[in-house]
């Protein structure tokens, strides 16, 4: 099945998670990625989380439906097969993506002159090139010292590589985007990411730099509760956990009535002195709120508050384990249109995801990582016009591994 970006070739050699999120991002909609590796893989080859017979599914998660060339990067000619595949030519193609450091044997200004138009995404970790990585990120724009329970003394780290994501999604549409001008006007270019500047993005988009430099204050801790509305987990009478989040007034009523707490909430807002009609309100009464709350989930089983939560429109969720996920919620199964049973080399069957994109985008179907070097073999002929005794060669002189 073709996707919207049938026809488009993009090169990648990375590691971590932004890069190959990003070219995986454009793969789903149909791009052929060729990902290069060293011989015996890189680091990500064998990343965890790994089965019991040490097979990476970071790995497998995260190169789906990518075309794999294993080169002997250390060697010259290994090195110069690698920029032959980045600018060998192609309406579609001259198209790369890395996290290699700036300069080296992979650098811009050299690609360019063998190829003018080429599009080349570089993620890089600081704005002046030098290298970082989400948790350093995290710790320098403040995040792990509002995470976490009110009053913890300290740091909390994220167990979600926020910044290395949005750095992935940041990198494919800014693809897209130098694609759409070269297209137009035949100019390629370098579009350098610097990691700390999506975080840094993030923190002024959301308020939290005009929240430190105009109000002078640091953002304090407020643990499970949600900022500046009302949201918070509570306990049912069968010992399960769920959110409940109003962020409206609408949302608030509708949470209230659902726990026939008309009357108290009222009772509240007359010895508040003022209505809680609005978000900072919400978040200013929340403890009072949450008191008034708990008794009501503590006393009500699951089954029931669901019941009565869903028939208010109210929003919600069971805290679950991902393994209770994959057991008990639809969403997480081939209902679920982006999701289908794939086999995976030297893993299995497991659920895989494609697009997040709902039926219709266009995009492709959910595929399988490919073995190391899989493809070697296929693109050298194909990309290179290389004979297969060439590869063969090549192979024999260990400059390339041929994967079976």
């Amino acid at each position: 099945m073709a996707g919207l970006l049938s026809g488009m070739r993009v090169v990648e050699g990375a590691a971590f998670v932004a890069v190959p999120l990003g070219t995986m991002t454009l793969a789903q909609f149909g791009a052929d990625v060729i990902r290069f590796d060293p011989i015996g893989g890189g680091i990500d080859y064998r990343r965890w989380p790994i089965t019991s017979d040490g097979v990476s599914l970071y790995w497998a998660g995260l190169n789906k439906g990518k075309r794999s060339v294993a080169i002997d990067l250390r060697s010259d000619e290994g090195r110069e097969l690698a920029i032959a595949l980045i600018t060998a030519p192609g309406e579609d193609a001259g198209i790369f993506l890395t996290n290699y450091p700036p300069g080296g044997w992979i650098d811009y200004e050299h690609l360019r002159q063998l190829r003018t138009d080429l599009i080349m995404g570089q993620l890089v970790g600081d704005v002046d090139g030098g290298t970082a990585v989400d948790y350093t990120v995290n710790a320098s724009v403040g995040y792990p010292a509002i995470t976490g329970p009110e009053g913890h003394e300290g740091v909390v780290n994220s167990v979600l590589p926020a910044w290395d994501l949005l750095a992935g999604v940041t990198l494919a549409t800014g693809i897209l985007a130098a694609e759409r001008r070269r297209h137009r006007t035949g100019k390629g270019g370098l579009l350098r990411l610097p990691l700390i500047n999506v975080a840094l993005g993030v923190l002024g988009h959301l308020g939290q730099i005009g929240e430190a430099q105009v109000n002078g204050v640091d953002r304090g801790r407020f643990g499970n509760h949600l900022y500046g509305a009302f949201g918070r987990d509570f306990v049912t009478s069968d010992n399960q956990r769920v959110m409940v989040v109003a962020i409206t007034p609408r949302q608030f009523q509708a949470l209230m009535k659902a726990a026939m707490l008309d009357d108290a909430i009222a009772e509240l807002e007359t010895r508040l002195g003022h209505p809680l009609d609005s978000d900072g309100h919400l978040f200013d009464a929340r403890e009072e709120i949450a008191a008034l709350l708990e008794p009501w989930f503590a006393a009500t089983p699951l089954a029931d508050v669901a019941k009565s939560l869903d028939g208010n429109r109210v929003l919600w969720a069971q805290y679950q384990t991902t393994k209770e996920l994959l057991e008990h919620d639809v969403r997480a199964s081939p209902a679920n249109p982006m999701f289908a049973e794939v086999e995976h080399p030297g893993i299995g069957s497991i659920l895989t995801p494609g697009s997040p994109f709902a039926p219709g985008a266009e995009t492709v179907p959910p595929a399988p990582a490919p073995r190391l070097g899989e493809h070697t073999e296929q693109v050298l002929v194909e990309v290179l016009g290389l004979s297969q005794a060439q590869v063969g060669s090549l192979h024999d002189r260990k400059v390339v591994e041929i994967g079976r």
